[in-house]
């Protein structure tokens, strides 16, 4: 008897049967809802789907996948990531972190899993505050910030998600909003299709603990003055009618020049975006832009490619298994109280 082909899957096939915990207006909700959408048209079985997490508001996420899930603890998610992709190359594994459980005590464990250029897609939520212990300062909240850890205001220097990742040599960095769900949704799956770490900052609103942070962006009418979208070879231009401007590149500084609104960018020194520099030079000019002075850039801001760390330990696997045979774990584990290793 032939085989039936498979039934397509949908996005009510990764909602799992736990009630959704987040507060009201949480952008979570938006978040979780477009990964849902999306995991059908990535074409993996839900079988070899993971989805792992730390410790915060955002990591409730495995809860809410009908796929395989591991919430573990506070910022090792990389590192569970890491075991579990070095052991099943196969699968598809996804990171859900925020700014608080991958920057904080989690960046050391970040910073390794971007280095490696594992297979892993890892979904960074930046509400820049900490939500679920209850509204203190976060690595990225803003110099000044009251929160009742910072009654005074904030005097840390914040991290850059973006810059962050690009320091640490990350292969694929993109940045979108909690709120705009197609936009999301590309990025989602332009993550899926990368051959390395893929970490994608995400805008994502607190409503309780630090309402309106992104909110300049997140409204579709202050959008347009407000955000720089990056389109691989198009021309760094933001803004409507009569506010036409431009990113110009000089020496790694930014600059701002104003265009007519029929005028040529790239004549006027307007940069074209190319997300495929291999030195990351250039995304870290583009990750410095920051309101109020620049728009924030929104979308993939590198995009190379280079050899998979789970990929390249299967080779060393397999090499020394054609050099020393396949070996007998039974039979190691029972050969006596030590070992002999030898080069």
């Amino acid at each position: 008897m032939a085989a039936q082909a498979a039934t397509p899957l949908k996005a009510k096939d990764f909602v799992s049967d736990q009630d959704v915990r987040w507060c009201p207006g949480c952008g979570d909700y938006s978040i979780l809802k477009n990964v849902q959408r999306v995991m059908p048209d990535i074409g993996v079985p839900k079988e070899d789907v993971v989805f792992v997490s730390g410790i915060g508001c955002s990591s409730r996420f495995p809860l809410y996948m009908d796929t395989y899930g591991f919430h573990t603890i506070h910022g090792r998610a990389p590192a569970f990531a890491t075991g579990i992709k070095a052991a099943r190359p196969e699968l598809s594994v996804w990171v859900v972190t925020g700014d608080g459980d991958g920057l904080s005590i989690g960046g050391n464990h970040l910073m390794h899993v971007l280095r490696r250029n594992l297979d892993v897609q890892i979904l960074l939520f930046n509400n820049r505050v900490y939500g679920l212990t209850k509204g203190q300062y976060s690595p990225t909240s803003r110099v000044g910030m009251n929160t009742k850890s910072t009654p005074q205001g904030s005097i840390d220097h914040p991290i850059d998600p973006v810059s962050f990742a690009l320091g640490a040599g990350a292969t694929f960095v993109a940045r979108a909003i909690d709120v705009d769900g197609p936009h999301l949704q590309e990025m989602l799956k332009r993550a899926s299709a990368h051959p390395g770490t893929a970490l994608i900052e995400i805008l994502q609103n607190c409503p309780v603990y630090n309402d309106d942070e992104w909110v300049e962006v997140q409204e579709r009418k202050s959008r347009a003055k407000t955000a720089l979208v990056l389109e691989d070879g198009e021309p760094l231009v933001w803004g409507g009618p009569g506010e036409r401007r431009g990113i110009a590149i000089t020496d790694g500084v930014p600059s701002i020049i104003a265009l007519g609104d029929d005028e040529d960018p790239t004549s006027k020194g307007v940069a074209v975006h190319d997300e495929s520099h291999q030195s990351p030079s250039y995304a870290f000019a583009l990750a410095s832009l920051a309101r109020p002075d620049f728009p924030v850039p929104i979308g993939v801001f590198r995009a190379v490619e280079k050899p998979s760390y789970e990929r390249m330990l299967q080779d060393q696997v397999d090499a020394a298994s054609v050099k020393a045979g396949p070996g007998d774990l039974h039979a190691l584990l029972n050969s006596g109280d030590t070992w002999t290793v030898e080069a």
